[in-house]
């Protein structure tokens, strides 16, 4: 028997529908919601509620005001109206019925290769554990130094290659830190460990939001926040509430991306020491909030802010070390971007442009991630070529890089250009995207 709290699932006539099977097809939400409500008699209020939307979205998407291109919307709008995941191009939810009653023909699948031997020399996972128990770990300023040049190199390989095969030395370098501080320690390495610990924290937190794994980075990023409370640094506080900022914007939440950066500024504000390189990042993510909201004076205003602040910044200034990514390069595809999900996209794509230009070669998901904001911006202005080109230069670096959120983007890219699938260029790009990010188009390959 169905729990209590599950939704209804939709009616099997209505699955079978050819125009509900196109429509989620393409991702036609407003056809979707139309045919839900009328087939289905779930009203928009309703499918508002199941699928954690605003009433006032579902109206606008319904009149065609607005495209859902985000994965997680996707996602909670297949969760919330059970609508199954293959029908939309998402992996096969957990509450899924049978494969028996799926209503769309599917490639057979491959032959599940075994799974391999684990080596029998290799300890249980809780001996590590038992094993700490016996340990005479005395840290020293020496420790801290070591501990904080591996979150140094753990970011770069990060930039480098995704955070996936990172996560687990991350997660067991946060575990042997917290253990170490159950012990009393002399004040500043207690208080150094508490640092460190809120850094791993947080970088565990970013591999599950570059993952796309929502929840759990929520969890890292307030367990993050809980360390730094610790030891009252409030510039590292803003930072975590920045990333969770950043999540809120990726999840189509503006209203909390708003509360959070705006927490963000006020512990950056009251902190003994805040550079202006800190306050022009917040800016621009408070810029982000705003352009997701649509409100043009309140992200042109947090854009100009962010350039004061930037302008303020000396080479003295005792910038800490997780904000010095943010230079000349990130201020203005950041710009560009905000300006972009303004929809003000004859401003934002030369500032993009020039910024890709600029980026650093060895920073592939950051190459990836802006040559999509590139093209997204480009095929906005009508220029089809310039931005399947652009969207095919993004393919390399992204798919060198274990990043679920640039491939979610690119996969994004891939259903924009829906109006455009026999023009030569997005057919080019659509082969390149199937040879190196397969798991990014849905449906058979065409002939």
């Amino acid at each position: 028997m169905p729990e209590p709290s599950r939704p209804p699932e939709l009616p099997a006539g209505l699955l079978t529908h050819p125009e509900m099977i196109k429509a989620c097809r393409v991702r036609d939400f407003a056809a979707v919601f139309k045919l839900v409500k009328t087939r289905a008699g779930i009203y928009p209020s309703m499918i508002a509620r199941r699928c954690d939307l605003t009433p006032s979205r579902v109206g606008e998407v319904m009149a065609g005001r607005r495209q859902l291109l985000h994965m997680d919307v996707i996602e909670r709008i297949a969760d919330g109206l059970r609508i199954p995941g293959h029908m939309l191009g998402l992996a096969r939810r957990e509450w899924e019925t049978p494969i028996g009653l799926r209503v769309a023909d599917r490639e057979p699948p491959h032959p599940a290769s075994p799974a391999p031997s684990t080596p029998i020399s290799l300890p249980g996972s809780d001996v590590d554990s038992i094993l700490a128990l016996t340990s005479r770990a005395n840290p020293n300023p020496s420790t801290l130094h070591a501990l904080r040049s591996s979150i140094e190199d753990y970011w770069r390989r990060d930039d480098q290659h995704g955070g996936e095969a990172l996560r687990p030395a991350v997660v067991g370098q946060l575990r042997y830190v917290v253990e170490l501080l159950k012990a009393n320690r002399p004040a500043p390495i207690q208080h150094g460990l508490y640092g460190v610990a809120a850094e791993l924290a947080r970088l565990t937190g970013w591999t599950h939001f570059d993952a796309r794994q929502y929840n759990q980075a929520r969890s890292y990023f307030t367990e993050a926040l809980q360390f730094a409370r610790e030891i009252d640094d409030r510039e590292f506080m803003a930072n975590v509430l920045a990333c969770m900022s950043l999540q809120a914007t990726y999840q189509d939440r503006p209203g909390d991306a708003l509360a959070f950066v705006n927490a963000a500024q006020d512990e950056a504000r009251t902190a003994a020491v805040t550079t202006p390189r800190v306050l022009s990042m917040l800016s621009l993510r408070e810029a982000f909030a705003h352009a997701t909201l649509g409100s043009h004076t309140a992200t042109h205003a947090a854009i100009s802010e962010a350039h004061r602040q930037f302008e303020r910044i000396k080479d003295s200034d005792p910038d800490p070390a997780w904000v010095t990514y943010f230079d000349e390069t990130k201020l203005i595809v950041d710009t560009g971007i905000a300006h972009g999900r303004l929809g003000e996209a004859a401003t934002a794509e030369p500032l993009i442009a020039d910024a890709l230009r600029r980026e650093n070669s060895a920073n592939q998901r950051g190459r990836a991630f802006h040559a999509f904001w590139l093209a997204r911006t480009q095929l906005s202005l009508g220029k089809l070529d310039q931005a399947c080109q652009t969207a095919t230069d993004a393919l390399e670096p992204a798919s060198s890089v274990a990043s679920e959120r640039v491939a979610g983007h690119l996969r994004e890219f891939y259903d924009e250009l829906a109006p455009y699938r026999r023009e030569p260029v997005a057919l080019a790009f659509e082969s390149r995207l199937r040879d190196l990010l397969p798991a990014q188009v849905s449906g058979s390959p065409r002939p």
